[in-house]
């Protein structure tokens, strides 16, 4: 078995409100899942529509304490571990360490099994835990019972400076986390980890200060549409043109939870993001330069 993942967080939380989101059934069904049910130390227990496999509770407690909870979680007949460990850092800052077995990023890149969903899936999770924990409005769960993958999110800053930060390379670097390589015209290249990783997909339609198309090809194209009001932007963010019979889910929670960074780089003087440097079974660790 591959070393597991782990996604450490910095949340911007007392250690008592981070643990209280955590195992608070009601507090689930707020930031993580659907149906969320709880009964320490016996039980814990989520489902629904926004989870993997989430037709019922695949899920089984095997150790929690004041700083640490573990669970089995059965996904594709195999039984994962899943487990959050906190350390608080100040009186309202703690540490979130998300460590998750059996994943390994070629079964997210070949969709041979829902495991290939769980970095994109807690990444999500943990960034609409921070949100909820800070009182913001949260990111668009996603809907393993559908094929639409269409949302929303308002952001306080201009229509043009939000569309310069999904255009230029060195800005959406730095709020994504990972190398990005943008050539900000049709028919120009969008390279993940940068020009000379590879592989890049295409932009295939752009229109200064209000659209960015990305064709990635068979996880089909990513649109962002921005619309402004009173100074503030309206991004509208769908993906479409995939088989409908294996929508690319993981592609999609990765997509949407890095803009939880993208409104935070817009809306804080001084942006730091709360994500530290994950260990991901086979992706190597090629962090960002974060800017202000």
């Amino acid at each position: 078995m591959t070393e597991p993942m782990r996604l450490p967080v910095r949340l911007a939380a007392p250690a008592e409100a981070v643990r209280r989101a955590l195992t608070d059934p009601a507090e689930l069904r707020v930031w993580l899942a659907e149906h969320a049910e709880v009964e320490l130390p016996r039980r814990y227990e989520f489902w629904g529509r926004h989870t993997p496999e989430g037709d019922a509770p695949h899920q089984r407690l095997l150790h929690v304490d004041d700083d640490t909870l573990r669970f089995a979680w059965l996904l594709d007949g195999v039984e994962t571990t899943t487990e959050f460990a906190l350390r608080a850092e100040g009186p309202g800052t703690t540490m979130l360490t998300l460590t998750q077995s059996h994943f390994d990023f070629a079964e997210a890149m070949s969709g041979s099994t829902i495991r290939g969903v769980l970095q994109t899936f807690w990444s999500l999770s943990l960034a609409n835990l921070a949100a909820h924990l800070a009182g913001q409005s949260l990111l668009p769960k996603v809907d393993f019972a559908s094929a639409e993958m269409r949302g929303e999110l308002l952001i306080d800053a201009p229509a043009a400076k939000v569309f310069e930060s999904l255009t230029d390379s060195e800005q959406a670097s730095a709020w994504f986390g990972y190398p990005i390589g943008i050539e900000p015209w049709v028919g120009g290249r969008y390279a993940m980890g940068g020009f000379e990783h590879g592989y890049a997909a295409k932009v295939v339609d752009l229109e200064p200060g209000r659209k960015l198309s990305v064709d990635w090809g068979p996880t089909g194209v990513s649109t962002w549409e921005l619309a402004e009001s009173q100074g503030k932007t309206k991004l509208t963010f769908v993906q479409s043109g995939f088989d409908e019979q294996n929508p690319p889910y993981g592609a999609w929670a990765g997509s949407v939870s890095s803009l939880f960074e993208l409104r935070r780089f817009h809306e804080m003087k001084d942006w730091q993001p709360i994500w530290l440097p994950a260990e991901v079974p086979g992706l190597e660790p090629e962090p960002a330069k974060a800017t202000s």
